[in-house]
């Protein structure tokens, strides 16, 4: 009896990555500063279709597709009641992101990591693979490591959205929303880095890993 009772109790053993990156940090004053991405998972379908809403100051779902990774999805929000008038889509989603699952880690020399609130992948015949990833706190939120060099100003965002792009062996560049702005993405069905191409590096080296590397 207290067998079967300590073994009730006992949480399950957590799964370790099904997916990790490394790469180097540049173009930020804590530059070169090693940095590796675990994911537990991707995003679902409802996962990301709430961030979409929320992003949208919606109150209802929004139109499908895949969790970043292209398909079909979970259909609008009919009838779904606005966000609050002193609301910003900005807001509204940071809000958003602090209530979603963890589905993924960010390390590097800090002592504490950055949670991962949404990860997604877009995939073409042509081009890199596309990540998506978005913390729920803005790197950097709590040091100067992340400051951007350069005359551009810090983005306020409470969050970070970054984006990877590697090829077919996995490797490439990563860019993160630490200045400029985020825009709805059609492809990825999420907020993305705008103008990616315009801004610089800030994880170079970037090469994807299975969890027996």
């Amino acid at each position: 009896m207290h067998l079967l009772l300590m073994m009730a109790q006992t949480p399950a053993p957590a799964s370790g990555p099904t997916l990790s990156f490394t790469a180097t940090t540049d173009n930020v004053a804590g530059a070169p500063d090693t940095i590796r991405i675990d994911l537990l998972r991707w995003s679902t379908d409802a996962e990301r279709a709430q961030l979409l809403s929320a992003w949208n100051m919606t109150n209802g779902a929004a139109p499908g597709g895949r969790g970043g990774r292209g398909g079909r999805g979970g259909r609008g929000g009919r009838g779904a009641d606005p966000a609050p008038g002193d609301a910003t889509p900005e807001s509204t989603l940071a809000a958003a992101l602090k209530q979603a699952t963890t589905v993924g880690y960010l390390w590097s020399s800090e002592v504490a990591g950055y949670a991962l609130r949404y990860a997604g992948e877009v995939t073409g015949a042509d081009g890199p693979e596309r990540i998506i990833l978005i913390t729920d706190r803005r790197l950097g939120a709590v040091n100067d490591l992340w400051n951007p060099v350069g005359t551009a100003a810090p983005s306020t965002y409470g969050f970070s959205v970054i984006e990877l792009r590697v090829n077919s062996k996995g490797e490439g560049e990563g860019k993160i929303s630490l200045t400029g702005k985020v825009a709805l993405d059609s492809a990825a069905k999420i907020v993305v880095p705008e103008n990616y191409g315009a801004l610089p590096v800030v994880l170079k080296n970037v090469k994807r890993r299975t969890p027996a590397q």
